[in-house]
């Protein structure tokens, strides 16, 4: 899995937290997102500022604050569908990757996207 840069600012640290007191959900928009923010709140003590993340996300990450994700659909076999299966389920990957391919949807970076929720 390649590692990203990314940068996660006081006010976004402060509104998830927010957001998670009062039983809020947190979407993340897009699988470096979703990175970001594991990565971010795996922390004892969550800073803000640029970091850099290699985590590699696979069945059996127990996720600690993305609830919900928009992202597009990846190509199967990659990196980035093993993270979402690891976030919806494999069974739940297989049954959405059959319904894309039956109603040509677009995969890849310009493809379609889907919403799917944490199993």
């Amino acid at each position: 899995m390649h590692s990203e840069s990314f940068n996660v600012p006081e006010k976004t640290i402060q509104m998830i937290r927010d957001a998670k007191l009062n039983n809020g959900r947190i979407i993340a928009i897009g699988t470096t997102v979703l990175r970001a923010l594991e990565t971010a709140f795996s922390e004892e003590n969550i800073r803000p500022g640029f970091k850099e993340t290699s985590i590699f996300i696979r069945p059996g990450y127990k996720f600690k604050i993305v609830d919900a994700l928009l992202t597009n659909f990846h190509l199967p076999k990659s990196t980035l569908f093993i993270l979402v299966s690891a976030f919806s389920g494999s069974d739940t990957m297989k049954e959405l990757y059959q319904h894309a391919i039956k109603h040509e949807y677009r995969f890849f970076s310009y493809g379609d996207a889907t919403f799917i929720e944490r199993s």
